[in-house]
């Protein structure tokens, strides 16, 4: 009887639908670390996304100014130095080389502007502490020697001849 009764059309569909739905449900209660469907998943895939597939064992791209180590963008001073042409050839180690002369540059004139604010009592780098740090310093003052510091003033300087003479003590 029961052989007969499961051979019945109607209800070999039925169980077969209950069975696939019961196995959906186990391949996506399975316990995963995250908690996703396997779609939703990062990595391995095809297509798109910030999956591991597509550039092999490379993985994450790293920008030439980390790779050197300095704050300046590497890739932005290449660009600007292809655009001036000054060789029909660039080196490799040209643009973070630049990079590197104007990181250091501006680390400079920047930590003695700041000494000029704070000798000043300010917490904020405006044009004067510019203009005091780059006049003060020597070699500052010969490679900016014949720029203009905008709202920069002048360094405070009295010449000798103007002061008040000063007179002999009478004995």
């Amino acid at each position: 009887f029961f052989q007969s009764f499961l051979s019945t059309p109607l209800l070999r569909l039925k169980m077969s639908a209950s069975i696939r739905r019961q196995s959906t449900l186990k391949t996506r209660n399975k316990d995963t670390s995250d908690g996703l469907r396997p779609q939703h998943r990062l990595g391995g895939g095809k297509g798109k996304g910030k999956g591991k597939g597509g550039r092999g064992a490379a993985g994450k791209s790293v920008s030439r100014s980390a790779r050197a180590g300095l704050q300046f963008p590497v890739g932005r001073v290449a660009r600007y130095m292809r655009k001036q042409n000054l060789a029909p050839r660039l080196a490799a180690g040209a643009p973070v080389y630049l990079a590197a002369v104007l990181e250091y540059l501006c680390a400079e004139i920047l930590e003695l502007a700041g000494n000029a604010a704070r000798d000043n009592k300010r917490s904020r780098i405006i044009p004067r502490h510019l203009q005091l740090a780059v006049r003060n310093d020597e070699e500052l003052n010969q490679l900016l020697g014949n720029v203009t510091i905008a709202a920069g003033g002048v360094l405070p300087n009295v010449h000798q001849v103007l002061l008040p003479k000063k007179s002999k003590k009478s004995k």
